[in-house]
């Protein structure tokens, strides 16, 4: 089951008590104090594993706790230190506090680490507050708890390339055709209801990561339809493929094209000025041809012909795409990588 946001309780291990002692032992008088320190409290890690692709394994388990610090022993023995929780996210999983608001920390290349909450400070033993005024101390202290926080983890999925368009524009198709994804598909809209990745192979010993986005409509930036919630998913891929449904039955392409600009424009311009390829879809139909080539010199643009079923210009796009990503990675050694890692708005 896909989850890309989740809210969960996580508490660091609370360190241990100090211990109080004395060294009796026979032949050593006036021993003094011996009592050690307590252990350290674990931590709650959050780390980004590429074996993760979404927050359900997070789901129902209540509040995340780390491991507590043991006491101190006499002998002036440490107690040991609690185990740390490490909770595995995908990458491209942003953390944030619940209550407050906030960005804790954005989890976007794999293996990147985030201490959720800390572990407890430990109790000192009586050894500590041994003076050479007060060689007998009785003071020792208890261990202090873990921090507590409520952390709302919000998925925003990495990919090269991310497909949107209208619902049933063939973005669901596109991809099985592409890749090995199996996405469900239909003929009625909102069939895609989950975000799904696929790898396409570009040719050259070349691969890129394509994303499924669920269909988005008007005033899908102001919360409408269900593509509202998946417009997060688009700000991590580095380019976009708008998909355009050229067949007799569906919108008028190019209102549905420039519908679709409006809505990225009114969430992020920065993410509507990010490279892009325009392509029109299901041609193979009848008339969709006439209407392909009318969308086409209105938008005064490129656009590429489409036929996922009969397999038409899916070479030529392999070609484009790889490209587009290629330019990309030249330009990107820096402004670019932040772009595609870490998106300038934060919708969440």
């Amino acid at each position: 089951m896909f989850l890309d946001e989740i809210r969960i309780s996580v508490r660091g291990g609370k360190g241990g008590q100090g211990c109080m002692s004395f060294r009796r032992e026979k032949y050593v008088p006036r021993g003094g104090p011996d009592g050690g320190d307590g252990g350290d409290g674990g931590a709650v890690i959050l780390l980004a594993d590429p074996m993760e692709s979404s927050l359900h394994p997070l789901r129902g388990q209540g509040v995340f706790e780390a491991g507590n610090g043991r006491p101190g022993g006499p002998n002036n023995c440490t107690g040991a230190r609690g185990r740390d929780l490490v909770l595995r996210v995908p990458p491209g999983t942003v953390v944030k506090d619940a209550l407050r608001g906030n960005v804790l920390g954005d989890l976007v290349e794999p293996g990147a680490r985030l201490v959720a909450a800390r572990g407890g400070k430990r109790g000192r033993g009586n050894k500590a507050f041994a003076t050479s005024t007060n060689r007998a101390p009785r003071r020792f202290e208890k261990g202090l708890p873990g921090e507590e926080r409520e952390l709302l983890l919000v998925l925003k999925l990495i990919a090269d390339v991310g497909l949107i368009g209208l619902p049933n524009a063939g973005k669901s198709t596109l991809l099985s055709v592409l890749s090995a994804a199996r996405p469900k598909i239909a003929s009625y809209p909102f069939t895609t209801l989950r975000p799904c990745l696929g790898i396409v192979e570009l040719g050259e010993f070349r691969s890129c990561v394509m994303a499924d986005i669920p269909g988005l409509i008007e005033g899908a930036s102001e919360g409408k339809g269900l593509g509202h919630r998946f417009l997060r998913h688009v700000e991590r891929t580095r380019i976009l493929l708008h998909l355009v449904d050229c067949s007799e039955d569906a919108p008028d392409p190019f209102e549905a094209y420039t519908g679709i600009r409006k809505e990225l424009e009114a969430y992020s311009p920065q993410l509507a000025g990010r490279p892009s390829l325009v392509a029109g879809t299901k041609i193979e139909g009848p008339g969709a041809e006439a209407r392909f080539e009318a969308f086409a010199e209105a938008l005064e643009s490129p656009v590429l012909p489409l036929s996922s079923i009969r397999h038409r210009g899916l070479k030529e796009l392999r070609r484009r795409i790889s490209e587009l990503l290629a330019g990309e990675a030249e330009g990107d050694s820096g402004e670019g990588r932040q772009r595609a890692g870490h998106p300038p708005a934060d919708r969440g």
